[in-house]
């Protein structure tokens, strides 16, 4: 282990003996009381050196026997230390590419203050490359979220679609001017091929050969439909094959200058879109009337998604897919972001499983929630920093530890 403080996190002194790690509150942590040789110490942990090594500077520095380990220990447990060569084997093997490294160390500085254990970023970002997803509509949304994805490091991403890129189709990071008139897919493919750090690891599957549609292979599909109505109102058809095979998948999209995120379903755990269509058709029986009408009526020819909004989403939802990717559960599992225009304020509409939904979600035990069904659970502006000051540190402890309220 080649022990380092996580350089994310900006550095600045409160005083001669507490320093703070990081400026946000998310991530912002308090550590003290240190005295000048413990602080000095600090600056060491940059990577370039191992235990046994950090262990002789501590005795030329006159620290107590076992006062680095204990400090190393508090520093782990406090989810500011980092392993400058963790992560396993394609860690090391991802650290030997120079080239994408440099292209993916944002990526894992990001990954680093979400990672509690030391060289548990670089393990996940190093996963990332033998993950395959699969994005199902090119247009606005659907070819930026695969840009991205296939940018922050995932292995594989398919992207599937019909038809020929149309010029409302162009959007900066997604299909591009010049694509006008080829094949939707084929086009979405090379800007997801552009977008990779390097090539993608093969897989058992011939080069040429495209898997099966919602394959359990995928972990993850993404449906961003270029249709306003699929947005609005999801087909439950369209996901029978990824609810039947378990397949996790994502909807995105704008419809009507409003952004939609989620839901993330897993299936048999959240509410799907058979799910949803069943809870609008019991506080609503018109729904499936409108339903009908909306996805018979006469198709429009350009549809309203503008730049801003369809960014701002196809950005929402590959944080929200890589969230998942990289293990953890994003707050779009069970619930479906949405922003309109002109106000622009996010908040969540939960997802209910139905209980005669064949999915079989309504069957696993949900999580207590006050909300009403059908209303905002969560909105993303009222999110603010605590008002409860920061307690003093215990000045009996080597390096107490705490959250900074700043």
């Amino acid at each position: 282990m080649h022990p380092m403080v996580k350089p994310a996190l900006r550095r600045g002194w409160r005083d001669l003996y507490t320093v703070q790690f990081g400026m946000t509150p998310a991530h912002a942590l308090t550590l003290g009381p240190l005295d000048t040789a413990t602080g000095s110490f600090l600056q060491l942990l940059d990577g370039t050196r191992g235990l046994a090594l950090l262990r002789e500077e501590g005795r030329r520095m006159d620290l107590p026997e076992g006062h680095v380990d204990r400090l190393l220990t508090r520093l782990a447990g406090a989810g500011l230390l980092d392993d400058a060569r963790g992560g396993g084997e394609a860690a090391a093997a991802l650290r030997e590419k120079q080239e994408v490294m440099d292209r993916l160390r944002p990526d894992l500085a990001a990954l680093s203050l979400v990672a509690r254990e030391p060289g548990e970023a670089a393990g996940r970002l190093a996963a990332r490359r033998r993950l395959r997803v699969q994005v199902r509509g090119a247009g606005r949304v659907g070819a930026v979220v695969a840009a991205l994805l296939s940018g922050a490091g995932v292995g594989e991403v398919d992207v599937r679609d019909g038809g020929c890129v149309e010029p409302w189709d162009v959007a900066p990071g997604g299909l591009p001017a010049e694509a006008v008139g080829e094949r939707r897919d084929a086009a979405a493919r090379r800007v997801v091929r552009r977008a990779a750090p390097d090539r993608p690891p093969r897989h058992g599957h011939g080069h040429g050969e495209a898997s099966g549609v919602g394959e359990p292979g995928h972990a993850l599909v993404i449906l961003a439909p270029r249709d306003d109505t699929a947005v609005h109102a999801p087909d439950p058809s369209g996901a029978e094959e990824l609810i039947a095979s378990g397949t996790p998948h994502l909807y995105a999209g704008v419809v009507e200058a409003t952004g939609v995120v989620g839901p993330l379903v897993l299936p048999g755990q959240t509410g799907c879109a058979e799910c949803l269509h069943r809870c609008r058709t019991d506080r609503d029986g018109t729904w499936p009337r409108l339903v009908a009408q909306w996805r018979s009526g006469r198709p429009r020819h350009v549809r309203a998604c503008d730049l801003a909004l369809a960014t701002t989403v196809a950005g929402l939802a590959a944080a929200h897919a890589l969230a998942f990717l990289d293990g953890r559960s994003p707050s779009s599992a069970g619930a479906r972001w949405e922003v309109s225009a002109p106000g622009l304020h996010w908040h969540a509409r939960p997802m209910w499983p139905h209980p005669h939904c064949p999915c079989g979600a309504a069957r696993e035990p949900v999580a207590d929630d006050t909300s009403k069904e059908g209303e905002s659970r969560a909105t993303m502006a009222g999110q603010r920093p605590s008002s409860t000051p920061c307690r003093q540190a215990d000045a009996a402890r080597l390096a107490g530890t705490w959250r900074a309220h700043v």
